[in-house]
């Protein structure tokens, strides 16, 4: 029977680290995913007001498709410089591309931001975002233990109408291969069923991870809008998004890590309601470090393996979707 990994994180797999870093004046932060090596990587996006850098970078027909970071920020369209801070750091690292004889290495840093300019932090930086600076920290901060919550770029998010934040969750399959999640959760939607207190995830729960709460009895709401999402307070669009990276330790294609990221995002969907909407970015990003094959058996047996995993992927999500917001409430 599949269970999470020792950490109960993304960073249960090997060759991934994962650090934070929080301006506590702005209310916003940075979240930076490390790649020991260059990993498989890809993206897909379901959210109607995506904020993105790099995501073309990881399409399956171009010709990099291999990632050694990976941003969750904060801070909107000001938030893409994160990535740069992460990207100059690596290159003074001599991690990178390296096309010629000359010149720096080049990271492969694709990010991807959520709306937390609304918030009642300090947004008064003029001329000099705090994200650049954010992401260096961040970078520096990765390791294999990190926190949840209000941090990172969880900091400033809101889920519905209570406070989001960063969550992770992993699982270890009965083969071994492990597979991750790690989720900066800002949805307009709500995470919760009617009651305000049992998760949509609740099904999917491991070891009491976000409360483990018993099954209310009530219905859930017949309406499609329940009642702790913003849809009621007619947000406006581009304020939210979910924004998260899955991994895996099996090796797969470019063309099968689109795949789970696709997947992926049923995870977004089992934890939140409505997702996916016009006033969402929602989109995932997956990462194959292939310390393990994905099967054993001949190819007729891989498609399984790869759809084994997505379902993974998607569970692990949906997990640390709620994991997030739970962890923000104790903060």
């Amino acid at each position: 029977m599949s269970k999470p990994g020792a950490h109960n994180l993304i960073t249960d797999i090997a060759g991934l680290t994962v650090g934070n870093a929080t301006d506590e004046k702005v209310k916003t932060g940075v979240t930076v995913l490390r790649c020991r090596e260059p990993f498989v990587g890809a993206v897909d996006v379901r959210g109607g007001a995506p904020g993105v850098r790099e995501t073309d970078t990881l399409a399956p027909e171009n010709l990099v498709g291999r990632v050694d970071a990976v941003v969750l920020t904060g801070g909107s369209v000001f938030g893409l410089g994160a990535a740069d801070g992460v990207a100059n750091a690596l290159s003074q690292s001599d991690v990178g591309l390296k096309l010629s004889g000359a010149g720096p290495a080049i990271p492969i840093v694709p990010a991807a931001v959520l709306h937390d300019l609304g918030n009642d932090g300090d947004k008064s930086w003029g001329a000099a975002p705090p994200y650049n600076q954010l992401g260096e920290q961040a970078l520096a901060a990765a390791s294999d233990a990190f926190a949840l919550g209000s941090v990172g770029a969880g900091r400033g998010a809101m889920a519905g109408t209570v406070k989001g934040g960063l969550g992770s969750a992993s699982m270890v399959l009965n083969d071994g291969v492990i597979v991750g999640a790690l989720v900066a959760a800002n949805p307009v939607g709500s995470v919760f069923m009617p009651d305000g207190k049992t998760f949509y995830a609740w099904p999917w729960e491991q070891e009491g991870e976000f409360g483990d709460r018993p099954l209310p009895r009530e219905r859930d709401c017949v309406g499609p809008i329940p009642a702790f999402s913003r849809l009621a307070q007619h947000s406006k669009p581009g304020a939210n998004t979910t924004i998260a990276i899955v991994a895996t330790s099996a090796a797969l294609t470019g063309v099968e890590a689109k795949r789970i990221a696709m997947m992926a995002h049923d995870g977004i969907a089992r934890a939140v309601r409505p997702a996916h909407t016009p006033l969402d970015g929602d989109i995932v990003f997956a990462i194959s470090t292939s310390a393990h094959p994905a099967h054993d058996g001949g190819d007729e047996f891989r498609p399984m393996a790869v759809a084994a995993i997505g379902a993974a992927a998607a569970d692990c999500l949906a997990r640390a979707t709620a994991r997030a917001v739970y962890e923000a409430a104790l903060r």
